[in-house]
């Protein structure tokens, strides 16, 4: 019997930068073992195009992602919800796991900037997946 799907929402404001480079690093990275959602409490129109070129130099394309907006069922719907600047406009139900990434907002930054706040972002993400999914999941032999 399979286990459910963990699954983990990323947050912050304008869901344009932070959460969506977060959102496709867990989904490559995953492989499609965690569900994956992104979201803002005030999502821009468009994806920040310096977050677009930072994570296509790591041939993950996210040129066509739309930011969305948050809504209480995308929290209810997911066993992590990690928040990137947010704070309060993020709803609180009890039993969900919450951390709250303490990041550089890429809004109105250049690529040389961006980058640093992309590798961070993996470095979490792969700290998460290390979490989340049991060492046979991910294919980790040493465990």
């Amino acid at each position: 019997m399979d286990a459910q799907k963990p699954s983990v929402l990323f947050v912050c404001v304008h869901n344009a930068g932070r959460s969506q480079m977060a959102a496709a690093y867990l989904a490559h990275l995953a492989g499609g073992r965690i569900e994956v959602r992104s979201a803002g409490s005030e999502p821009a129109d468009t994806v920040n195009p310096a977050a677009v070129a930072a994570m296509a130099e790591e041939g993950i394309d996210i040129s066509a992602n739309r930011p969305k907006v948050l809504s209480d069922q995308a929290v209810k719907d997911s066993d992590v919800v990690i928040t990137m600047g947010c704070g309060d406009a993020c709803p609180f139900f009890p039993g969900k796991r919450y951390e709250d990434w303490k990041l550089d907002d890429p809004a109105g930054q250049g690529l040389d900037a961006v980058r640093p706040i992309r590798d961070d972002i993996k470095a979490r993400i792969e700290q998460l997946i290390s979490e989340l999914l049991p060492a046979h999941d991910r294919g980790d032999d040493r465990a």
